[in-house]
């Protein structure tokens, strides 16, 4: 299935049915009266997060939903029937956006929590409604109100606590089939993982936590090269980052480098994200000698001049992967205290996240106007705005 986290959609909820004009009409009953009906409310537009989804594939094919409408009244009193409700099925982390006005309806992050994105019309009111000792027969009645009409973007993110950074074949994939049951591909080139993995790593009895692998950066990434950047944004859910660095690249290139480059095209497409919890996880430390690791990467760590936390481990054969699963999980878990105990410090997480999530919207925006505009000089001809395809370019014979 191929993977698509954002979408747009257009929801309409249902029209509130009209109230009746009638009045009783009975042989052998001389002095009737009013008797029309109320219409019915027209059914609203939810959507529901669905743990069994991972995609909005569905949405890319069929944009435009709406909800039935309420029907009119009838005589006898009699009053329409309720329009049904809508509900849409998103998967679970879905940040739903108001097109026309930016604003963030809601994020569903629960499986089964559901949200309220077009309000249906209210129903109109019968002539019994108006009838009064004044006023025997009235003949005023009033029209169901229209339903809500909303555009509507749909944005998936991953959950998980821990993201894995780094550049195209740092060994994060390989690092997530040796630490879960996770199985994405893994090869010798560049850019293998194309789309997003989770993995739950289970530590111990009842204790496990869920990271994510997205597709390596390169430098320019935050101007829109290679993939990173499109799912740069399903790291601003998570608690913890850990920095995949290659001691050995088969290339040749500096460690050193490598680890600059990606901090710099991480603070370029989000500050916030770039302040986040990170921690250097050197890989591939099997191929160097036995006494030169060591040095190699202390030589790597006082060069950036690096004060946080660092492992050394080999994800191939599984070295040193459950020290740091170890020491992840201690700490995710004594923030999770922190913030049980602090409220204050849960709602500036919680801004955090808000932020994050403003900073790679903009971001991504930018580069996709950007983009748009490039086309435009070209005069390229393209309609379709569908920036989930993997773009191949054959080499000529």
């Amino acid at each position: 299935m191929k993977f698509v986290d954002e979408a747009t959609i257009r929801v309409q909820a249902g029209n509130g049915g009209h109230g009746c004009l009638s009045f009783r009409r009975e042989k052998y009953v001389p002095k009737g009266g009013p008797d029309g009906g109320d219409g019915g409310d027209g059914g609203s537009v939810y959507l529901e997060a669905d743990s069994a989804l991972n995609t909005l594939v569905d949405y890319r094919f069929q944009r435009s939903y709406k909800a039935q409408s309420g029907e009119g009244g009838a005589g006898r009193n009699c009053s329409g029937r309720k329009g049904e409700e809508l509900v849409l099925s998103v998967p679970v982390g879905t940040t739903v956006v108001d097109m026309d006005t930016h604003e963030v309806l809601g994020d569903l992050t629960r499986a089964g929590e559901r949200l309220k994105v077009a309000q249906g019309g209210f129903h109109g009111l019968g002539n019994t409604r108006f009838k009064s000792s004044v006023n025997r027969a009235p003949r005023q009645t009033t029209n169901g109100t229209p339903g809500e009409v909303r555009n509507l973007r749909l944005e998936l993110k991953v959950l998980a606590d821990v993201g894995l950074l780094g550049l195209p074949n740092a060994g994060k994939s390989t690092f997530i089939r040796a630490v879960s049951a996770a199985r994405p591909k893994v090869a010798n080139y560049p850019f293998t993982t194309l789309v997003p993995n989770l993995g739950v790593v289970s530590v111990q009895a009842h204790q496990s936590f869920v990271v994510a692998d997205i597709p390596g950066l390169i430098e320019g990434a935050a101007e829109g090269a290679g993939l990173g950047i499109r799912f740069l944004k399903h790291l601003v859910r998570t608690r913890l980052l850990l920095h995949m660095v290659d001691v050995a690249p088969y290339d040749g290139t500096s460690p050193v480098e490598s680890v600059r480059a990606i901090a710099g095209e991480l603070e370029k497409f989000s500050e916030t994200l770039a302040g986040r919890e990170r921690w250097l996880v050197f890989n591939k430390v099997d191929v160097l000698p036995e006494d030169e690791r060591e040095s190699v990467c202390q030589s790597i760590v006082d060069e950036l001049g690096w004060e946080g936390p660092v492992f050394r481990v080999s994800a191939l054969s599984g070295e040193g992967t459950k020290p740091l699963c170890q020491a992840v999980m201690r700490w995710i878990e004594r923030r999770a205290e922190e913030e049980a105990d602090n409220p204050e410090l849960a709602e500036r997480e919680a801004e955090l996240r808000r932020q994050m999530d403003d900073e790679a919207r903009e971001q991504i925006e930018a580069i996709k106007a950007a983009r748009r505009a490039d086309r435009e000089n070209d005069d390229f001809d393209d309609d379709d705005d569908d920036d989930d395809g993997v773009e191949v370019v054959y080499a000529p014979e």
